[in-house]
């Protein structure tokens, strides 16, 4: 089963909906692929959120007595004009609470992921790209082998270029997931140094700045172009590695 499939279904599997043998499937691939297992981990922690005592109002230690006492003058007058005003009245109240429950909950499931959650999919797909020996999908140092292979892939075409001449080699390219959706990752060689690029459509076109950040070891730069959002990661020097990035934003 792939990530893709995966990530089709994981919400399913969390609310009890899948029959025996896609749960199984879907449980077996958790246990191979951390970014997936993340997700999952996601939808957990959102269920938790959702029980949170801060979502729910708890009335004050005079409301029982008002809703008693509202209750007795309802029963004596439940043929007045204001019998019928107080009824309207329960019904809005009940409308407003569903509305903000809504809200919350429209809220919570429409953040985005923060930086470092994205980062740390970042750091999972690329030492898992080096120890299953998965590092590309299509071997290739020609640029116009590798960008057409992502035809039908993906529902973008993510900008590869051959920088040879300047030290980094293509190496290939290959399909992966991050953000919970297929993006593109491809893969150049610095000496020993591998430099995983993953690439997929940003939430604006507008270009920001390269951001930099050490992590488990590794390096990462952040970065957006040309309505993409981008992250180089390796082991290589930092220099070195800024120095690349600077190559693909030109």
């Amino acid at each position: 089963m792939t990530c893709q499939e995966t990530g089709q279904l994981i919400h399913a599997l969390a609310d009890g909906e899948l029959d025996l043998v896609k749960s199984i499937e879907v449980e077996a691939h958790l246990r191979e692929c951390r970014s997936c297992a993340q997700a999952q981990e996601e939808i957990r922690r959102l269920r938790s959120l959702m029980k949170d005592a801060s979502l729910r109002h708890t009335p004050g230690a005079s409301f029982e007595k008002r809703l008693r006492s509202a209750l007795r003058r309802e029963e004596k007058e439940k043929s007045t004009p204001q019998a019928s005003w107080w009824r309207w009245s329960m019904a809005g109240a009940s409308l407003v609470s569903l509305v903000i429950v809504v809200w919350a909950l429209v809220v919570i499931l429409n953040r985005p992921p923060s930086d470092a959650a994205i980062a740390q999919e970042v750091i999972s797909s690329h030492v898992r790209s080096l120890m299953a020996q998965h590092l590309t999908d299509v071997p290739s140092s020609d640029q116009h082998t590798v960008k057409p292979w992502f035809n039908g892939k993906l529902d973008f075409s993510p900008p590869v270029k051959d920088f040879g001449p300047q030290g980094f080699d293509l190496k290939g390219g290959r399909l992966d997931y991050i953000e919970n959706r297929p993006v593109a990752a491809i893969v150049y060689q610095r000496r020993q140094h591998l430099i995983n690029v993953f690439v997929w459509p940003a939430n604006s076109n507008s270009k920001s700045t390269a951001q930099v950040s050490v992590r488990q070891g590794y390096n990462l730069i952040r970065w957006t172009n040309s309505g993409m959002e981008c992250w180089a990661i390796s082991d290589l020097n930092l220099a070195e590695l800024q120095q690349f990035v600077q190559l693909l934003q030109n």
